[in-house]
């Protein structure tokens, strides 16, 4: 996540989603990322549940002004615990994924959009994200 900038910064919000996968979360599945920010401390599911569904904050384009599209992400655990993302507030919850289904499986991979650097326009950083559920 890249923090706020002020008013005279291009601001991008979200730049990469990694999930920890196994039980020590030594495995690590990384989309792609954008140049800027820093990763957030780990949030995750109790041991013995895994991840199922996600939300995404996004801002909507804003014209002339400063985008940043994709700002956080909060993610439900097969317990229905939900755990929220650290990163900004700009932008407007979405729904909530359909849920992978029970069982053993729950979210394995993940892919995203990211928009690459706009050398001297307006950058965004990560603008969708989807899982994938296995079984």
């Amino acid at each position: 996540v890249e923090p706020r900038k002020g008013f005279f910064g291009d601001d991008t919000g979200l730049n990469g989603v990694r999930l920890l996968c196994g039980r020590t979360g030594t495995v690590t599945v990384t989309s792609s990322e954008g140049p800027r920010g820093a990763w957030s401390p780990p949030v995750s599911c109790d041991l013995g549940h895994h991840l199922v569904a996600f939300r995404l904050r996004v801002e909507p384009p804003r014209g002339l002004w400063d985008d940043t599209a994709a700002n956080n992400m909060d993610v439900t655990c097969s317990d229905g615990r939900a755990l929220e993302g650290l990163g900004g507030l700009a932008g407007t919850w979405g729904n909530w994924s359909v849920p992978c289904p029970p069982g053993p499986g729950g979210v394995c991979g993940l892919r995203t959009r990211l928009e690459p650097p706009q050398r001297g326009g307006d950058d965004t950083g990560l603008n969708d994200v989807r899982l994938v559920c296995c079984a």
